[in-house]
């Protein structure tokens, strides 16, 4: 979810699916190289991660004389990087010695035989004691064995512009406490200044696991009164069926659309649009509100493509509210990224001296701050020069308190894609909400093996 792209005097391949097996050779093919595959953004002004991982190729370089570092990015939106990543981790050779999983999907990648545990590398790495448990606990799968090292996490919240809310006579610390605050935020926008997109929230499949999560998850985590997971029961190790919490978390996405609160369907359904987010409708002031992310602003910090001095003062944070103002008020979720060793890669111990260099406690600051990200190691989390680098990360690291974690066991991403298709039928009005949550409900048995508990 979060934008990277390609460059330096390092190798850097693009790969497209119709050509992984083309490419050749593999990870073991050179024992002195260690391939690294990352996920490039569809934008090709944002470099926020490929500029990182070429300065941490030349230390790399450095600190291991004879030893070379390749660059394999992966250029693709989130769903499709998902697929072209998966068809590489099958082969070896194909298989890069180090790739960036998001940890929603890391468990299914687990359970399919892709990646390698690192139990006997973290055991012998003292940094390894200076992440956070909650961190640590996102890529250890049900066997109890960790699959990846994380490289941040972030929450989620709502970017409002306060020029816009000016115009239509609303405040600057705006606070919404309910869902209907919100809607009515956008009611009036929409109103008032009827030449910007009142609100936007990520609805249907083009948009992956952005619709499932920033939006919708968002909602349906604040729905009832909190003490229990609305997606799975751990107590019976089971998936719930579409419920109230279900109807109301759709019932908001149709609002918006039947009311043309939101952008176009067309769109909103473009495979592209949080790209068109951050370049284009918050910084040219078309967007009132974004349901988004805490990583937003590496589009717009100097030398991203997208520069944009003004954001931290024109734009305003607010906490996503629950849906009735039920404690505790807000409602966040986190996920992340790791980096994790294929089974099939050939230079493993290379791969994590390469993570380790990643993640030495400058190396790992300079991303979170590069990144917008929210730190996961200790030492970092209370180092001042962190927190006060850039406007919003203690807003959104303070919103850690009360996030929610999905519950990414391996069934996850067709659960997953099953609220996709549920939203997109509310979004473009082809199915209601009864109908949505009923198909989803039935989609939900499929791809659990009826394993789905009604609450």
């Amino acid at each position: 979810m979060r934008p990277t792209a390609a460059l330096t005097p390092l190798v850097a391949l693009v790969l497209a699916s119709t050509a992984l097996t083309a490419c050749g050779g593999g990870s073991g093919s050179d024992p002195d190289t260690v391939k690294v595959s990352f996920k490039q953004s569809t934008d090709n002004s944002v470099k926020v991660m490929d500029t990182y991982l070429a300065d941490i190729g030349k230390q790399f370089e450095k600190a291991h004389p004879g030893k070379k570092v390749e660059l394999v990015p992966i250029k693709a939106p989130d769903s499709e990087y998902y697929t072209k990543l998966q068809q590489m981790l099958r082969s070896p050779k194909t298989a890069p010695d180090l790739v960036y999983e998001d940890t929603f999907l890391i468990n299914s990648d687990i359970t399919s035989g892709y990646l390698k545990p690192l139990d006997p590398y973290l055991a012998k790495w003292p940094d390894w004691n200076r992440f956070i448990d909650t961190a640590k606990a996102a890529a250890r799968s049900e066997d109890g064995k960790t699959y990846g090292v994380p490289d941040g996490t972030d929450t989620r919240g709502l970017w409002f512009n306060k020029d816009i809310f000016a115009k239509a006579g609303l405040p600057a610390d705006w606070r919404p406490k309910t869902w209907n605050d919100v809607l009515t935020a956008a009611r009036t926008i929409k109103k008032k200044v009827p030449d910007v997109i009142p609100l936007n929230v990520y609805t249907g499949k083009p948009v992956g696991e952005a619709a499932t999560m920033q939006t919708f998850e968002m909602l349906l985590y604040g729905t009832g009164d909190g003490s229990t997971d609305p997606l799975y029961d751990k107590s019976s190790k089971k998936w719930i069926a579409g419920g109230k919490g279900f109807e109301d978390a759709l019932s908001f996405v149709e609002t918006v659309y039947k009311e043309k609160l939101e952008p176009d369907v067309s769109d909103a359904l473009d495979p592209n649009v949080m790209t068109r987010v951050r370049g284009e409708w918050l910084p040219q002031g078309k967007l009132a509100i974004a349901l988004d992310g805490s990583w937003l602003p590496q589009d717009w910090l100097p030398g991203s493509g997208h520069e944009w001095p003004e954001w931290s003062t024109t734009l305003g944070l607010a906490a996503m509210p629950t849906q009735n103002g039920q404690a505790p008020g807000k409602v966040s979720m986190s996920g992340g990224w790791t980096w994790s060793i294929p089974a099939k890669a050939g230079n493993p111990d290379l791969a994590f001296e390469f993570v380790k260099t990643m993640q030495t406690k400058a190396n790992a600051q300079k991303w979170y701050v590069a990144n917008s990200g929210i730190a996961v190691r200790e030492d970092v989390a209370e180092d001042p020069a962190y927190v006060d680098a850039q406007p919003g990360i203690k807003f959104f690291t303070d919103l850690v308190a009360t996030t929610h974690y999905r519950p990414a066991y391996p069934a996850y991403p067709k659960v997953s894609t099953a609220i996709q298709e549920a939203m997109e039928g509310v979004t473009t009005g082809d199915t209601s909400v009864a109908e949505a949550t009923s198909a989803y409900t039935d989609a939900l048995k499929d791809a659990t093996d009826n394993q789905v508990v009604e609450r």
